[in-house]
C-alpha cells in the first residue's frame, strides 16, 4: 500500500533498489625491475643494521676448551648490554686489560673486535667467561669457585686447576671477573684481576662455524648466591 500523501505535498518517489559503489583494490602496475630494486635495498638495510648490532670473531687458542676451540667463528652481540647488565655465565669478548694494551686499544676504537693480526702487538680481544659480578668475593679453591662464600657448580669445566689458581679477589660496582673454561691454560682474571665494565665489546651470541656446531652459545645457571658476605663482627669481652 503506498504511503499516505498530505494535502498539497508532493508525492515520495519510491526506491527500489540502493546501489552503492564499494572500493575494489587493484594491483598497481609496475615494472619488475622496481621489485628487485625495492628487494636491493631491503638487504642492504637489513645488512647495515646487522652490521652495526653484530660484529663477527673467530676463537683462537685453547683456553676456553671445551666448548670452544681455535677457528671457531662466532657473532657477538655488541648491543646485548645496552638494555641489560652482563649476567654471571655470559660468554664475553673483552678487550684485553693488560697496561700496555691500552694504546692499541685507543688506535684501535673505532674497531668492534680486535682480530689477531700483525698490527695489535698481542693485544687481540679474548673470550671468557664471566663468573664474578659487581661488589661480589670471588675465591678459588683447589680450583673450585665460590661466590660470596657460595660454592657454584661449573658442570662446564672439564678439569679444574689445581696449581697457581687459588686467591681471593673483591669487584667494585663497575668491575667483573672473567675466567676461561680451561682454567689451567687462560689468560683471565687470575692473571688481571676483575676487569673494568668498559673493556666488554659484546656477549658471544651464536656459533656459526662449523656448521655441526652451529647455535646459540647458552649461558648456565648457578642458582640463589647471596648478595654480599655479611662483615664480621668483634666478639665481645667483658670488663675487667
Amino acid at each position: 500500500m503506498p504511503p499516505a500523501v498530505l494535502p498539497g505535498a508532493l508525492p515520495l518517489p519510491i526506491i527500489d533498489e540502493i546501489v552503492i559503489d564499494r572500493p575494489v583494490l587493484k594491483r598497481m602496475r609496475r615494472g619488475w625491475w622496481r621489485d628487485i630494486l625495492e628487494m636491493i635495498v631491503l638487504i642492504v638495510v637489513i645488512y647495515t643494521i646487522v652490521n652495526l648490532m653484530t660484529a663477527r670473531a673467530i676463537v683462537e687458542g685453547p683456553s676456553m676448551q671445551p666448548n670452544f676451540y681455535t677457528s671457531q667463528l662466532i657473532i657477538v652481540n655488541l648491543f646485548s648490554y645496552y638494555f641489560t647488565t652482563p649476567q654471571r655465565g655470559d660468554v664475553i669478548v673483552l678487550h684485553n686489560p693488560s697496561e700496555s694494551c691500552k694504546d692499541v686499544i685507543a688506535k684501535n676504537a673505532g674497531t668492534a673486535v680486535l682480530l689477531p693480526n700483525n698490527t695489535n702487538n698481542g693485544c687481540d680481544d679474548l673470550i671468557k667467561r664471566i663468573i664474578g659480578l659487581p661488589n661480589e668475593t670471588i675465591q678459588i679453591k683447589g680450583g673450585h669457585v665460590s661466590i660470596n662464600g657460595v660454592l657454584i657448580d661449573e658442570p662446564y669445566i672439564a678439569h679444574f686447576c689445581t696449581t697457581g689458581c687459588d686467591g681471593l679477589w673483591h669487584t667494585d660496582s663497575q668491575q667483573y671477573f672473567v675466567l676461561g673454561d680451561n682454567r689451567s691454560n687462560s689468560l683471565d682474571s687470575h692473571a688481571f684481576g676483575p676487569i673494568n665494565r668498559g673493556l666488554i665489546v659484546g656477549r658471544a651470541w651464536i656459533r656459526y662455524w662449523p656448521l655441526p656446531d652451529l647455535g646459540l652459545i647458552p649461558r648456565p645457571t648457578y642458582g640463589t648466591i647471596p648478595a654480599a658476605i655479611p662483615e664480621p663482627t668483634a666478639a665481645a669481652t667483658d670488663s675487667p
